[in-house]
């Protein structure tokens, strides 16, 4: 049995839910409430985040290391290219865009998402506890503050964060402009990673996220900075997903 604990919107947790659905494995999703997820997570795994895997006894933690491990287990439709060049190349550009895309993007959207709790709300409590709808508005306001600590969410790093993702975004884009993929010929996790975490400024119905009808417009602005050059997120999640 393959179950996996993570947050319906986390970006992180939208690349393992990928990875299993395009190995078309059987697995059960929990889903925790930020907050008091590290109850739960602390218990099985080394630290608080998500996403956190079982399988049988094995117990893995963080994204890259779910994929690699769900590539040894279950050898059939591999996300890691099995020529060794092209393997590095693979693990280089996940390592990238997960540090240059998936930390930067979540703390733009956050720092505007925060001040939006009718949304965020909804987004933390998607298909979770029952009780999430009644507790994590009462938890909100402290919520808030602690994320922002936490991941370092403010105005300035916030405007630091943008120059990132910029940067990022003009590389992959310069990439994909005469490739098809971003390693080889093949769909491979560094296209899978890339188009995950980029998904909250694209909305793809198959991330399975219910996304708002409409962003604030602080945030649509955004997204509007950058949708010139995203259009192949949505060519790897129609053909991939």
């Amino acid at each position: 049995m393959l179950t996996l604990y993570q947050f319906p919107i986390s970006h992180y947790c939208e690349k393992i839910r990928w990875a299993l659905d395009h190995k078309q494995l059987q697995y059960e999703i929990r889903n925790l409430l930020p907050g008091l997820h590290s109850l739960k997570t602390t218990k099985i795994a080394k630290r608080s985040s998500v996403p956190v895997l079982l399988h049988d006894e094995n117990i893995v933690q963080g994204s890259s290391d779910i994929i690699t491990y769900l590539d040894e287990k279950f050898p059939q439709q591999s996300l890691t290219p099995k020529d060794v060049q092209l393997k590095d190349e693979a693990l280089e550009w996940e390592k990238y865009v997960d540090e240059e895309i998936g930390v930067h993007i979540r703390r733009c959207c956050y720092h505007i998402l925060l001040e939006h709790p009718n949304i965020v709300i909804s987004f933390f409590t998607q298909d979770g506890p029952w009780y999430g709808k009644y507790i994590l508005p009462l938890m909100f306001p402290k919520l808030k503050i602690k994320m922002r600590e936490l991941m370092k969410i403010n105005e300035e790093t916030t405007q630091a964060s943008r120059q990132h993702l910029g940067t990022a975004i003009d590389k992959l884009y310069l990439h994909l402009q005469n490739n098809k993929f971003l390693v080889g010929n093949e769909f491979t996790r560094a296209d899978l990673a890339a188009a995950s975490l980029l998904a909250p400024f694209c909305m793809p119905e198959k991330y399975g996220l219910n996304w708002p009808d409409e962003y604030p417009s602080e945030l649509q602005e955004l997204i509007d900075e950058f949708q010139g050059k995203l259009d192949w997120v949505d060519t790897i999640y129609s053909k991939y997903r």
